[in-house]
């Protein structure tokens, strides 16, 4: 209920507000750049937490971790908020073909063709960064995970009943409705 659709100009095209000149000049060029149909960017706590540590690195120490292995882009150089579409070009530059980019000091970026992929990205993207933050607190050595099982989590089995974008709509369809419980009304 909040979205606004705009264009590179900023103009608002679908929606009710003012488009945010940071998020114009992120998002304008990270679609046209990175030809992504949905481009996600927020500033979750666990994320934002792992992107303040000087060495931000998700590294593959757990099963939902492993899903990220080589498909995360690290911009490691914060400049501030993003006043100028240059910066946004920057930041497309450094997506290329990733699924992430970590973001130094400040938040993460998902991308995705539908909206329940790009969505599902950064929910789990959220909980590895959570258990990774927690586990680096105790502070015992993190158990990085074999290249090995890293592929075997990559590489979907015959058993798996669902194409992964068919998981996508169906783990988005079912936060929906927790959202539709323990919120009604968001889409007013």
């Amino acid at each position: 209920s909040d979205m606004l659709v705009f264009n590179d100009a900023g103009e608002t095209l679908e929606g009710k507000g003012v488009v945010e000149l940071s998020a114009q000049c992120i998002h304008a060029p990270l679609h046209r750049i990175t030809g992504a149909k949905v481009v996600m960017h927020t500033h979750q706590p666990w994320a934002t937490a792992l992107n303040m540590l000087k060495n931000n690195r998700l590294v593959a120490s757990s099963q939902t971790a492993a899903f990220f292995h080589n498909r995360i882009a690290y911009d490691d150089h914060y400049t501030g908020l993003a006043k100028t579409m240059d910066e946004g070009e920057r930041l497309a530059a450094l997506l290329q073909d990733k699924q992430v980019m970590f973001l130094k000091n400040h938040g993460v970026v998902t991308v995705g063709n539908t909206v329940a992929q790009a969505y599902r990205r950064l929910y789990k993207l959220e909980k590895a960064c959570q258990t990774q933050v927690l586990a680096m607190s105790t502070g015992k050595a993190l158990n990085i995970l074999s290249d090995d099982v890293i592929q075997r989590v990559l590489t979907p089995s015959g058993a798996d009943r669902h194409p992964r974008g068919e998981r996508e709509r169906l783990y988005f369809e079912a936060m929906m409705r927790i959202l539709d419980r323990t919120n009604p009304g968001y889409a007013d």
